[in-house]
């Protein structure tokens, strides 16, 4: 397998140059969704290392043309942690300043009257912001929900995934009409079955270009295989087909796939949180170690494996947890090795997998993107955004809880080319200090009517607004 790793990455100059090409020249029409029928093309940027902010900058990222830029904070929002001067590394001519202030603050969505919609699982709400020449006004536009948290627009249509539930409601002038129930009885804290040990019960909601609902469903732990077999199916994106039906899985394997959202071919993609506390899984030494290292949790490869998976879904994928975990590496179990993070392949979980019986690694699709382990991707959406940048995809990078050197928060985004997305680039930073200490920890990012980005912070309590120069 190192062999092959290596083979591919000789090929990355050449990829690229064929696919600038291709863009050039207009390039074949994008595919439909559905299993892919080769591999994807190579992206080849390394994914995001452990400082950024204050400190070097993240260590094989791709933070080029980003430049230390004071955040602007409006009077009455200078509250904890604007109580002091912050910065934060943007691309060199953006601004970003604090747009709002929201406790709790997680995934957006902009309404078809311009207003942005951010929920907040921990109150039971979403919240609705208007734009205004002194900054938005801030008004609940539903309460006494169940840990709202993913949310979506179709035409005047919101969706509204809460831990139990997704439902539709009809939006007209700042107002919800009566709600639709489009599935019900969603595994959360409450189920009898689990007695409250739902380590993910938050959902989040896709409506594909058929009118198909896809929502998320987190497994209920960091390594629980009966989640694979439960009714419903949890650690898996399930499907509500057109005109409503009871929910099927769509792609199973899918530890936390918070980040969910359409890309612009049609096809379904998701940010998946990936496992903690990974066992070697190789039957080798490790480093200097004497005698096989199978088996052992060992902090120094923990904290680079797995990576955080980006996937493109189509029906029957599975992509792997808690049986296969993607390895990034060149050189697979060597310490240090370089790291490819694009078509990513598996190998067998030594905990769960020993003997591969469980689920065959081999036959299951490469990732098509990966980021650094850990990084803990929230929320995912499509945009376009001016040159360098593009149409590509916008995630929020929450940082990493439980790595040796914390893996820092940022947004990131990664170019759509040919179907697929390249490697991530940081677009937003500084977050996090050389000591790991933080400020903020983004959780999604929404392009806005304005061509702004709008991003989402349960850390500081807050809404960015990052624009591009002249916005």
């Amino acid at each position: 397998m190192a062999g092959g790793r290596r083979s591919r990455s000789l090929l990355t100059v050449a990829a690229a140059a064929l696919l600038a090409l291709a863009a050039a020249c207009g390039g074949a029409a994008d595919p439909p969704p559905g299993p892919p029928t080769g591999p994807p093309d190579p992206a080849r940027t390394a994914s995001a290392g452990p400082t950024g902010g204050e400190g070097p900058a993240p260590s094989g990222a791709a933070t080029e043309g980003l430049v230390p830029t004071p955040v602007t904070v409006p009077a009455g929002m200078t509250a904890e942690p604007f109580d002091v001067a912050r910065q934060a590394l943007v691309p060199r001519g953006w601004s970003i300043a604090v747009w709002a202030r929201v406790p709790g603050a997680r995934l957006e969505a902009f309404a078809p009257d311009g207003a942005l919609l951010v929920s907040r699982p921990g109150s039971g709400e979403v919240v609705r912001l208007v734009p205004g020449p002194s900054g938005p006004t801030s008004t609940t536009l539903v309460s006494g929900l169940t840990q709202p948290h993913g949310l979506t627009f179709v035409g005047s249509t919101l969706y509204v995934a809460e831990s139990n539930a997704v439902r539709s409601y009809p939006y007209s002038g700042g107002t919800l009409g009566d709600p639709t129930t489009i599935v019900e009885d969603l595994p959360d804290a409450r189920s009898p079955d689990l007695r409250g040990a739902y380590a993910h019960a938050l959902k989040s909601v896709a409506v594909g270009p058929d009118g198909s609902v896809y929502v998320s469903v987190g497994s209920t732990g960091n390594v629980s295989p009966q989640d694979r077999e439960s009714t419903p199916q949890r650690a898996s994106i399930l499907r509500v087909p057109p005109g409503g039906g009871p929910a099927e899985p769509y792609a199973r394997g899918v530890r936390n796939g918070t980040g969910l959202a359409i890309a612009p071919d049609g096809a379904v993609w998701t940010a998946v949180n990936n496992r903690d506390n990974i066992p070697f899984p190789y039957d080798r030494p490790y480093g200097d170690d004497d005698g096989s290292a199978r088996g052992r949790v060992i902090p120094d490869y923990v904290d680079d494996h797995p990576p955080e998976e980006l996937a493109r879904l189509y029906p029957g994928r599975d992509v792997g947890w808690p049986y296969c975990n993607p390895d990034p590496d060149v050189n697979p179990g060597v310490p240090n090795s370089a790291i490819d993070p694009s078509d990513v392949p598996f190998v067998a979980d030594a905990e769960t997998n020993a003997d591969g019986r469980a689920l065959d690694c081999r036959s299951l699709t490469p990732i098509e993107q990966t980021m650094g382990a850990h990084s803990a991707p929230l929320g995912l959406a499509f945009g376009t955004l001016p040159a360098p940048y593009g149409q590509g995809a916008l995630v929020g990078v929450h940082g990493s809880w439980n790595r040796q050197t914390p893996r820092a928060p940022e947004v990131s985004f990664y170019s759509w080319r040919g179907g697929t997305l390249d490697g991530q680039r940081t677009l937003v930073g500084g977050f996090q200090g050389p000591d790991g200490s933080r400020w903020g920890r983004p959780v999604a990012a929404v392009q806005g009517p304005d061509g702004a980005v709008y991003v989402s912070d349960d850390g500081a309590d807050a809404v960015y607004r990052l624009a591009p120069p002249g916005r």
